[in-house]
């Protein structure tokens, strides 16, 4: 994917030879924030991300997001309108465009049922997790891990329709371990790009004869579905109590006590959240197992699972 210039004047900004009109701040991060604008052409709106770079391994990681974005054309995975990288100084500032999803992040709904004091029901839930593999699918299937999945990291659309994004964690899904040296640096690299109360056993603590593949991503989507159901990510709370998360996830999972939701979501979830993450489906095996949760069609008769 080539560069495409960009220019600014007061309130606009040109991006891949089209103006676009600064509307507002959507989202402010450590060393990103995302802006609001409208196309002046196309009347549409976009979401304006810029990754500030205070050196060249900064802007190598950029690129590497705008490269991960490329590799997709799928309707679960946000895809890059545009991109370029901007001088500021001695400071560079990658930005991409992409399009503005207005429904917002999963974890702004969850937010909200948990305020009105309700839960998600088991269908949307199927809706939104069968979505959310569909994506994963994709990304597996080309030998990728997303390796940063979080309901901050899924967007919601107005059919309910969950859109992947954030892709500047994702690498090569199998990672092949053969020293302390390698397994210290692939625990270093989670530690700075895998969010903690979302990130799987085998990354906390990784053995110096290993492979990590595709499956961390199995845990993270469990930890995602058990967000949907419960109003929070299971290791959040011991998170922000300061406890440690890396000894939590080595112990089986809990839940609630609760007959809101049917045994066989809840052994799906406990599949995905095994420690070992030889034992885990496949995104493949999770998406035939979602077949048998899904409503039968009016007038079948169903069958309790």
């Amino acid at each position: 994917m080539g560069q495409t210039l960009c220019v600014c004047s007061r309130g606009t900004v040109s991006l891949g030879g089209a103006r676009y009109l600064l509307l507002h701040r959507l989202a402010e991060g450590g060393f990103s924030y995302v802006d609001l604008v409208e196309g002046l052409r196309d009347g549409r709106f976009y979401a304006l991300k810029r990754i500030l770079c205070h050196d060249k391994e900064d802007r190598q990681a950029a690129l590497h997001e705008v490269e991960m974005h490329g590799l997709f054309d799928h309707p679960n995975i946000l895809r890059l309108v545009a991109h370029c990288m901007v001088e500021k100084g001695a400071k560079h500032e990658a930005w991409l465009l992409l399009p503005y999803v207005k429904g917002g992040t999963l974890w702004r709904e969850v937010e909200a049922l948990r305020e009105k004091g309700t839960f998600m029901p088991e269908q949307r839930i199927l809706l939104i997790l069968n979505g959310i593999c569909r994506g994963l699918q994709a990304i597996h299937s080309k030998g990728y891990a997303h390796r940063d999945l979080k309901p901050t990291n899924v967007l919601l659309d107005e059919d309910d329709q969950p859109v992947l994004m954030d892709l500047g964690s994702m690498n090569q899904a199998r990672i092949e371990v053969n020293s302390s040296q390698e397994a210290m640096a692939v625990q270093d690299w989670a530690a700075q790009r895998c969010t903690i109360s979302y990130r799987a056993p085998e990354l906390f603590t990784v053995p110096s004869q290993c492979i990590i593949d595709e499956r961390t991503d199995i845990w993270s989507l469990g930890c995602v579905l058990y967000c949907m159901m419960f109003g929070e990510g299971p290791y959040d709370a011991i998170f922000q109590k300061g406890d440690s998360v890396a000894l939590a996830v080595q112990n089986p999972l809990t839940l609630p006590s609760t007959t809101r939701y049917s045994a066989a979501l809840q052994r799906l979830l406990f599949s995905m959240m095994t420690v070992n993450p030889q034992e885990r489906p496949s995104i493949n095996e999770i998406l035939h197992q979602l077949e048998g949760l899904q409503p039968a069609p009016a007038g079948q008769d169903t069958t309790q699972i």
